[in-house]
Order: C-alpha cells, then structure tokens, then sequence
C-alpha cells in the first residue's frame, strides 16, 4: 500500500536493494528511515495461551420432511421427485435455535431461479475442529469439515514446482504510491530486490506515485513521476487517487464516492485509469527487471501478485483481476498454455506485510504460537489483520486469527483535511483558493509537515505556508503575514490529524477485542505508519495491552516485499484464513410453526399444495468461517431442463456482513455479490440425459465448488470430485 516516495538511500541486509544516499527529490512523501526499526518494548515476551474456542457450532442433523422423498438421489441419470414430494425440490426447514442446526438431505430452490433445483449446501461456522481448546500449546487445527450434504476439501495451489527458479513479481497498486518488487532463487540467493529508478528522476525512490497524464484525447502523455511533477498545461488533466473508487460502498453507489476526491476524465472510468496505470508500470518494470539482472528474462511465464485492501469485496478483487489481465501483467507464455491466468494471484495488502514482518523476528522477537496485528496503514486505506505464527520460523506458516477489517482513513485524508482547513481559513481571501495554489499548500504540507507532526508537543508551534499570491494584503488574524499562510499547530491537530489518527485507533481496539487472547505484538507498515504523531498515538493507548509495538525500517514497502516472498515460497505461507463476510443464497423452503409465527405472510402454497416459506436464507460460509488456503466449499445442486438445449444453471450469491445468522431476508442488509453461471453441456450425465430426451424433461445433479481464497472467491464445476471446469461469476452493480 503505498503512501511513499522517499529516496531508497538505506542499506537493508536482508533485500539486497542499495541504492546510494542522493538528494531529496520533488516527491517525497515516504517515512524516512527509522534507525534501529524504532519500536516500544517491555519486558520478555510470554508464550501465548492458544486460540480462544469461537461461538458455539452448528451441528447439522438431518431429517426428511413430510411429502419429500428422503432418499438420497443416484449418481446415475437422475430421476424427477416422486409423486407429492416437494416441486422443484423445496428444503426443509432450518431451525435457527443456536443448540441445534436441522438440514435436510432434500434439496432446496435457489429463489426467483425458474427449472433449477439444489441440495441444500454445506454450513461452515468457525468450529473447535478448526481452533484449538482454551490454553492448548498447539496451532490451530488445519482439518477441514465435511457435511452430509456437502463437503469441504483441500486444493494443493503450492506443490512443490517443477520450474524451480521461476521469477515471482508482485505489485503494490496503491492509492498514492505504487511499488514493484520480484524475486528467483536463482537470483540473488532468493533475496527480494526491487524497483528502484524511475522515468523523471535520476534519484532512486522505492515507489512512484499512482499518477497519470492525459492529454485532451484521453491519451496517456506520462505516469509516475513525470506526471506528479508535471506543471500545468492547458488541455491536459491529472488524475490520482483512482483506486479508490474500486472501494465497496463506491462500487455499489456511485453517490457513496468521496466528494473530496477529483473527478475522472469525461469518457473514462476507474477502471480505464487502472489500467492505463498498470500498463504503463509493467512495461516498464520488464525493461527494468530485464536491465537490471542483466539477461532477458522469461517474464512472460513469471507469477504476477497484485496487492489488494483488506475491505475489497470479491467484486473490486475481480476487476482489479481483470485489469491487471487487460493490462498484460500474464499473457500466454507457449502454445497449450491454458492456465495461463492462473499466474494472477490477487492477495490482500495485510497478508503480505505479514509474511514480510514474520520474517523479522530478531527485531519483533516473535516465537511459535505468539500472535500479531498488521496494521497497514497506508495512502488511502488501513487495514487491519491479526495472525498466529505456527511452527518453526525456519518453515515459516501463519494462520489468520480473526477476520480483517479496513477503512478509507489513509494519510491522504490528512491532506484532504489540511485543503479543507485551508479553504476555510482563506474564505475571505479568494486569491489563495484557485487550483494551482491549493495544490501547492497540500505539496508543502504532505512533503514536509505530515509525517514530521508530533501532536501536542507542536501545539503552540507555528507551521508556514508560502503563498503564491503575495500581491494579497496581510491578515494576521488568518494567519496571513509577509506572504506566508501560518496555522498554529493545536489548529492542525485538532481540524486535520485527531479526526484521521482517532479513527485508526479505534479500528485497532475493535480489532483487537475479535480475539479472546493476547496480541504480542503490534506491527505498523505503510507509508503512514512512518507519521510521528500516529505511532505516540498508538503506543500510548495500546502500550499497557501489547509488549512489542514495531515499526520495520522497511515499513513503507513491507506489502510489496512480502507478495513478492510470497509467490517465491511456492506455498501457502498463510495457510489459514478467516472469511470476512457470509455468503449466502436466497431460497425457498418448507414452512415450519416458527415460519407460520413469525412470518405468515412470506407463506404460499406451490403445485404440489405444499405450504412454501419464501424470502428464507441459506448460508453456504458463514462469517468467521475458518477456511484452509485453496479449501473448496462443496454443495450438490440439481437442474431440471426441458431439453438438451436448457443448459445453464444459473444462481445469485448474496453477502452479508452483519455476524448474526439470519433466517428472513428482511432481518438485516445483504449485498447481490454475483450471479454465477454454470454450463452443464459438456457435463457426461447431462449429455446422456440430453441425447436420451424424455418428454417431461430431465434432472441433472452436478456438484460446484466454492474456493474462498485471501481476497477472491472463485468457482468450479466438479464430476467424479474432479474440477470439470470453471464457473463464471458475474459480478452485478
């Protein structure tokens, strides 16, 4: 996540990135070097008790319902429901008493879907067979859970790789800065190097600033640095700050975007700049990487890792997917190369700064079985994560303790702050508030003051802004004297940082309160961590609860390094994740007394004179869930078609972020995510069906699976428990 820009002038001994000390250029805005990796310490750490146990468990328990058939249907050519069963293959009814969990092994009717049946899916809640007792010494179980009507089970992305050496790339795409960094084994012993000279500086700088230029055509005139440092220019238009509208409310609302943040281009969307920015950093990157190892490198076959926030949805994870595929980040390397896509791993921000800073452990001193929060606080947004570390540090594994959490409180809300304040100051002095001016006042601010604020020990100083119109008479009681803007400090505090640095606080207290044990240490990377102001904050508040608050030399570019020894590690490092949402599906079922007590109205008898509860939810992950990396969600579905023509099963999926489980749709707010499209043609039962028609049409029963991953969700069609093929997701508004 990037909200940095400094000069890489420091030696790292552990990524080979030296880069000689030069003069400070005009963009820098990166915390400088923390010597010694500033960071607060109490006394020796103490080993951990284990994984508190998560909310109770729902034990499924299933039992046929009156006038559905109970018997489990073949694996053959299926049949249609007996006579009096269910229409369509309504579920039974699913008791929401927390002690017990009825499921039936009948299925059920995804709502609204005319001619497509399923089984009832799979409820996964976070489980004692995924997290330990209260005070075990060992790490969370790895197992995975399998229900009667449906499985979960375990797909091996990292086996050991048959191309040893292969080249690892990952991308930091953030708010205001973006950094680039890759690593081989056959490369410097494995070692991380990255990106370090850039178009428009002879100086070295460890990210360049998620910038472009456009012409009046809509043609990219620079990037980077040449566009950050542009002057003006009639019929051109910067634009920075994009990414932000890959944000969730953003991608839902259009009215929920940030009114601070500038317009985008007339003709462009978010996602043209996206990927304009994309292109123009990984063209240069393979001239880059190819110049500085010194051969022509097969990059084309290289896995590609772009960093994402810990609040995107798999909808902003999916676009970002395809702009980084429209931008050529993978491409096809040789013919057959079929999988070619899958060498785009989308990952969230807090995952790789926690592989880079588990790495650390001679200066965090974390031991097996300890805890740690990232807080990646960054640009634009913060994010927050806790994590165990399991096993031995030389075969380093980590498992997510809680479910993530960000929010849009980055380093660039101070400076939207500071424009605010200034605007308000000057209300009577319109000649400082064009454009050109306001731009250069957040400049001074964000390269000189921002990081450098120490809070109340500024209070009763005085920070100085050049004017640009100096022709403009003095006004002391502004702040205006001698050609300069001068604002008091507490004024500062009080308007621009408390509110910004406030919200993080609170973000780390409600993080830390997720997880019923002891968080042994604190780790702040981004570009906003390097902010005076915000680590006292934090140290202050969080010092009596935590031993270790930390800072790494390297925290601006911990995301970046880390994706990087990520994808050279060919495993997965976090090997267990939290889900941070539910997923659900919208269903019709049998009524039940509690249907009938509580929501009469929502019952309807269907063709069979069934009384039929509408509007009822069906979880298929639960919020918390305790997932392995790679881990399918198996549900068995049935379709009915009335000919060979009818074959695509087609399905909404619906989030939820609330952690109560729900059992109407009108209990609390659940999100369209996508609707997933599932072609059985090429299927061998439905093909035999097909070429075998009956006059009253047919049932196929197939299998999907559902791979919930750090920042994607993904799914497959499954026959014999083999992927079949894949499904294609559709992400709606």
């Amino acid at each position: 996540m990037g909200c940095c820009g400094e000069p890489a002038s420091k030696h790292d001994n552990q990524y080979r990135n030296q880069a000689a000390p030069v003069n400070t250029g005009i963009v820098n805005q990166q915390p400088g070097s923390h010597p010694g990796a500033q960071f607060y310490e109490k006394p020796a750490l103490l080993i951990p008790s284990g994984p508190s146990p998560p909310p109770p468990s729902f034990q499924p328990i299933y039992q046929p319902i009156s006038g559905a058939h109970s018997q489990p249907w073949s694996h053959g050519s299926p049949s249609p429901p007996l006579p009096g069963s269910v229409h369509h293959g309504m579920m039974s009814n699913v008791p929401m008493n927390p002690s017990m969990l009825t499921m039936p092994n009948a299925p059920f009717d995804a709502s609204g879907l005319s001619g497509s049946t399923t089984f009832s899916p799979p409820l996964l809640q976070p489980s004692p067979v995924h997290v330990p007792p209260r005070h075990a010494s060992t790490s969370p179980s790895l197992s995975t859970s399998m229900t009667h009507a449906g499985t979960s089970t375990t797909r091996n992305d990292f086996a050991a790789p048959l191309d040893e050496g292969k080249m690892s790339i990952s991308i930091d795409f953030g708010t205001t800065f973006s950094g680039v960094a890759y690593a081989s084994s056959r490369i410097a012993s494995g070692t991380i190097q990255q990106i370090l000279h850039w178009r428009g500086s002879s100086e070295t700088f460890r990210k360049v600033p998620t910038c472009l230029l456009y012409d009046e055509h809509g043609q990219v005139l620079a990037w980077g640095l040449e566009a950050k440092n542009a002057s003006p220019m009639p019929g051109t238009i910067r634009c920075e700050w994009f990414k932000l509208f890959l944000e969730p409310r953003a991608l839902r609302d259009e009215s929920a975007v940030d009114p601070r943040l500038p317009q985008l281009p007339l003709g462009k969307t978010a996602m043209n700049l996206i990927v304009d920015f994309l292109t123009c950093l990984w063209e240069y990157a393979k001239e880059e990487i190819t110049r500085e190892i010194g051969a022509v490198a097969d990059l084309n076959s290289a896995d590609v890792l772009v960093t994402c926030p810990a609040a995107w949805d798999a909808k902003g994870c999916d676009l970002m997917r395809e702009a980084a595929i429209e931008a050529g980040l993978v491409q096809s390397a040789r013919a057959g190369d079929i999988h070619w896509r899958d060498r785009l791993r989308i990952i969230t921000e807090p995952e790789a700064a926690a592989v880079h800073c588990a790495r650390l452990t001679d200066l965090h001193k974390l031991r097996p079985s300890q805890n740690f929060m990232i807080c990646d606080a960054g640009g634009g947004t913060v994010d927050l994560a806790c994590y165990k570390i399991i096993g031995q540090m030389a075969n380093l594994e980590i498992a997510e303790m809680c479910a993530r959490s960000g929010a849009n409180c980055g380093s660039l809300f101070l400076d939207l702050r500071f424009r605010e304040l200034v605007k308000t100051l000057l209300a009577d002095h319109p000649a400082h508030l064009d454009a050109a001016s306001l731009a250069y006042f957040m400049h001074s601010f964000s390269q000189t003051d921002k990081l450098a604020f120490r809070g109340e020990i500024d209070d009763d100083t005085y920070f100085h802004f050049t004017c640009f119109n100096i022709q403009d008479p003095h006004d002391p009681s502004v702040g205006l004297i001698n050609g300069e803007l001068a604002i008091p400090g507490n004024l500062i505090r009080r308007e621009v940082f408390d509110p910004v640095v406030n919200q993080v606080l609170e973000m780390i207290e409600e993080q830390s309160r997720k997880i019923e044990q002891k968080i042994d240490a604190l780790l702040l990377v981004g570009g906003f961590a390097g902010s005076e102001y915000l680590f006292r904050r934090v140290e202050e508040k969080f010092s009596g609860k935590i031993k270790v608050i930390a800072r790494p030399s390297d925290a601006d570019t911990a995301t970046v390094r880390g994706a990087a020894q990520y994808g050279l590690a060919r495993k997965a490092i976090v090997s267990t994740v939290i889900s941070p949402r539910s997923y659900i599906m919208k269903v019709k079922l049998p009524a039940d007394p509690e249907d009938w007590l509580k929501r009469p109205a929502y019952i309807k008898e269907n063709n069979a004179s069934v009384p039929i509860c509408e509007n009822r939810l069906q979880y298929l992950v639960m919020k918390g869930a305790i997932l392995r990396k790679g881990q399918r969600v198996k549900t068995k579905f049935c379709k009915f078609s009335q000919n060979g023509r009818d074959c695509n099963f087609v399905a909404v999926l619906y989030t939820a972020e609330s952690d109560k489980m729900m059992r109407y749709t009108d209990e609390g707010e659940t999100t369209e995510l996508c609707k997933w499209t599932v072609d059985l043609s090429t299927l061998p039962t439905f093909q035999r069906n097909a070429n075998n028609p009956q006059p009253s049409g047919f049932y196929t029963e197939f299998e999907l699976g559902l791979e919930m991953d750090s920042a994607e969700v993904r799914g497959v069609l499954l026959y014999e428990g083999q992927e079949w093929s894949r499904v294609v997701f559709d992400f709606l508004n």
